[in-house]
């Protein structure tokens, strides 16, 4: 059997030898001709597929210029803008292409843009067919999309914002989120910005009178309040309603406020020894935030009013800067979550009043519109204590806080008014199960979260509490500086941009 295939394959090979000898040169040429399409076939193999690489390429440097345009396609720079981006993800000289076209084109109401660009690319072996080049060709279209947007900024004005100018910092931060959103427009029909400035409470404004109870302190005006004016801050609603957007009753004290007032007491002396029934003589102290803890008066730990929802960047950006650190009370932000949440939630329609629309806020499902909130702290939620002594201007009294009910006076009460004999520790739980609890209604609501946490001093819980507050853990800032706060602003903002490549 063995012998049998050597013998056939000895007769192959001496049969293959003759025919070379005898046919080489008509081998030769067909060996010639069957090669030229072998290349050519092997070229559109390997030019082909460097076409399609510089093609994908191109499409996707084209989706982020069109992208970057489409932010500011109501301005002058949106062509140009679209060309930068182009450029830094399209590099000059890519698998030896040059960008031949580019074009930035936009519809009559500037709504849709198209962006086209154009590359050559030299080939190798399809030279052989005489093609010496390729030229690839790709558009894309990008529409702004006429989604709405309710955003609340529930921003930490406590005290602790003083230290290392953090204020100033979150207030840079929060300046370019907005310049963001509106993309150099002074106003736009669908995008609705309110700003919750929170200390240990949370200021309505002070012409809100008709939110208030009817047996409100001032409302019969008791004696140890005569003369004092009211900045804004109101108590927490009790039972409960203090988290949720249950609107105040036009025609009965449900749902309704109370100013918050702070006693004249030994952590607090304010009240004329003189005539303590009749005037006061420290009030205007606590509306100056340069006295920081020694500040004095009934409005002590009071900060900036809420602005409601507005469509003008300049009343949000002046709303911005007008935040201070307001020292004494502690840190509520639970509360500033939840009046966050009213001056989007739809319970509240027709009640903010001016710059706020009667029709908004919006329901939660109304097509092509969301609802967001940024909430931002410095420190872990608390009552605070203050351990100074100082006397009274006009007297001999001394203040001491440590002595007054667990803790200063808040939106809910003294500690020791929301838990008898409780410790500083279960309050600080308290708020947080109480803000955990809002975070939670607000999304079942399909609210989008974002938040941070901004410096060094929160602790662990607080971290755990904001990632979990937040939307997904990719909305969740840890920012312990400066730089890595407006970082975290400029990713929410370019996030709540919202625009999508449409084909």
């Amino acid at each position: 059997m063995s012998r049998g295939v050597s013998g056939v394959g000895l007769r192959l090979r001496e049969a293959l030898a003759a025919w070379r000898t005898s046919e080489s040169g008509a081998a030769a040429v067909l060996f010639a001709f069957a090669l030229v399409p072998l290349m050519i076939a092997a070229g559109v193999v390997i030019d082909g597929g460097s076409a399609y690489l510089v093609r994908d390429r191109l499409a996707k440097s084209l989706d982020a210029a069109g992208l970057a345009a489409a932010r500011v396609s109501l301005s002058d720079r949106a062509a140009s803008d679209a060309r930068r981006f182009f450029d830094v993800n399209f590099r000059d000289g890519y698998m030896g292409a040059e960008v031949t076209d580019f074009t930035v084109s936009f519809s009559e109401d500037r709504e849709l843009l198209t962006v086209s660009a154009e590359a050559t690319m030299p080939t190798s072996l399809m030279r052989i067919a005489g093609f010496r080049d390729v030229t690839v060709r790709r558009s894309t279209v990008v529409q702004r999309l006429t989604r709405g947007l309710e955003v609340a900024l529930v921003m930490d004005n406590t005290g602790s914002m003083r230290g290392g100018d953090m204020i100033g910092q979150m207030k840079a931060a929060a300046t370019e989120l907005v310049n963001i959103l509106y993309a150099e427009e002074d106003a736009l029909p669908d995008l609705w910005i309110s700003l919750i400035p929170y200390t240990s409470m949370v200021n309505i404004g002070a012409a809100r009178v008709d939110w208030l109870r009817t047996d409100d302190p001032l409302g019969g005006a008791p004696s140890p309040y005569v003369g004092s004016s009211w900045k804004g801050c109101v108590l927490a609603r009790p039972g409960g309603e203090d988290e949720t957007d249950t609107p105040p009753d036009a025609f009965s004290d449900a749902g309704r406020f109370q100013r918050f007032l702070y006693p004249s007491a030994v952590d607090n002396w304010w009240l004329s020894e003189a005539d303590p029934t009749q005037t006061f003589i420290r009030e205007g102290a606590a509306n100056n935030e340069a006295h920081q803890n020694d500040a004095t008066g009934p409005n002590l730990g009071c900060g900036p009013a809420i602005t409601p929802l507005t469509n003008q960047r300049k009343t949000v950006l002046s709303a911005i800067d007008e935040m201070l650190p307001w020292h004494r009370g502690g840190t509520t932000s639970n509360l500033g979550m939840v009046w966050g949440w009213r001056t989007i939630s739809p319970e509240w329609r027709g009640l903010w009043g001016d710059p706020t629309p009667a029709h908004m806020p919006l329901d939660y499902d109304e097509p092509l519109m969301d609802k967001a909130v940024v909430l931002l702290t410095d420190g872990d939620n608390q009552f605070y204590r203050w351990p100074q002594r100082w006397t009274s201007m006009g007297g001999s009294r001394k203040s001491a806080s440590s002595t007054v009910g667990g803790s200063d006076a808040t939106a809910y009460g003294r500690l020791h008014d929301l838990l008898p004999g409780g410790t500083l520790a279960q309050g600080q739980t308290l708020l947080d199960v109480r803000l955990a609890r809002m975070c939670e209604a607000l999304k079942e609501r399909g609210v989008f979260i974002y938040t941070i946490v901004f410096g060094t001093i929160p602790g662990a819980a607080t971290h755990q509490l904001y990632r979990d507050c937040a939307s997904t853990p990719s909305d969740y800032f840890p920012a312990p500086d400066g730089d890595t706060l407006r970082d975290a602003f400029r990713n929410i903002g370019q996030r709540l941009s919202d625009l999508r490549v449409v084909r």
